[in-house]
């Protein structure tokens, strides 16, 4: 019997591309004045809303996410569609030791992070989200990494994650009682049981934490740019 060939597209690309084809749509929705456009824009926001429903399996009904991404359309500069923004930190404590959460809704753990707020610079948001989420007090010293979400699978919506490193400076541990079960410094060698993809990160940031000149980690350009870096 011949052989089943291997899975090509993954449900991650699958969900990339959609959002990638919705976001083409909308923003072009929100742009043109033209009936035709309007209608062939309209029929891409459809298929993009099929193939994320077929992707997702989760029983949403793609009309429900058409209708959903029709309605959020906002003519002019303002519709256009861009990546949501997350802003998150690496704190380290004088034992060289980094600061995490208990998330309250998945049980996972993860350094602080949360959306950019409007009126608070990145930095600014970093410090605010701290302080809310650990009872922490820090001073920013430098933005470490700006990463894709999606193309990391850390989330199934466009977003740019901006993480910064940060030194305590004061505050005891206090878990926001809404959003996160627990907080606590920990060790390269001791990070709790379900923290997220640690292999990704963590050494990057303890290095940064021990006080390394580490670079800026990014996302590097690729050629295709659809594909995940593990098709090429």
């Amino acid at each position: 019997m011949p052989e089943t060939p291997p899975e090509i597209v993954s449900k991650q690309d699958l969900l990339r591309w959609a959002e990638t084809i919705a976001g083409i749509a909308r923003t072009g929705l929100g742009f043109t004045e033209v009936l035709y456009e309007q209608e062939r824009y309209e029929e891409i926001l459809k298929v993009a809303a099929d193939i994320k429903q077929r992707a997702e399996g989760d029983g949403l009904v793609s009309d429900e996410l058409y209708e959903s991404w029709r309605d959020s359309v906002i003519e002019g500069t303002p519709g256009y569609v861009t990546p949501k923004v997350t802003v998150g930190a690496v704190v380290g404590n004088d034992d060289g030791e980094i600061l995490l959460i208990q998330r309250a809704d998945s049980g996972r753990w993860l350094y602080p992070t949360g959306w950019a707020d409007v009126g608070y610079s990145a930095s600014e948001v970093v410090v605010k989200e701290v302080a809310e989420e650990t009872g922490i007090e820090c001073e920013v010293i430098k933005p470490i990494s700006i990463l894709d979400g999606m193309r990391l699978g850390f989330t199934g919506i466009p977003l740019y994650s901006l993480v910064f490193l940060c030194r305590k400076t004061g505050g005891t541990l206090k878990p926001h009682p809404l959003e996160c079960k627990d907080v606590g410094f920990f060790s390269e060698e001791s990070l709790p049981e379900g923290t997220v993809s640690p292999q990704r990160w963590a050494s990057h940031a303890f290095a940064a934490i021990r006080g390394e000149n580490v670079e800026v980690m990014f996302d590097r350009p690729r050629e295709p740019v659809w594909l995940d870096q593990t098709d090429l």
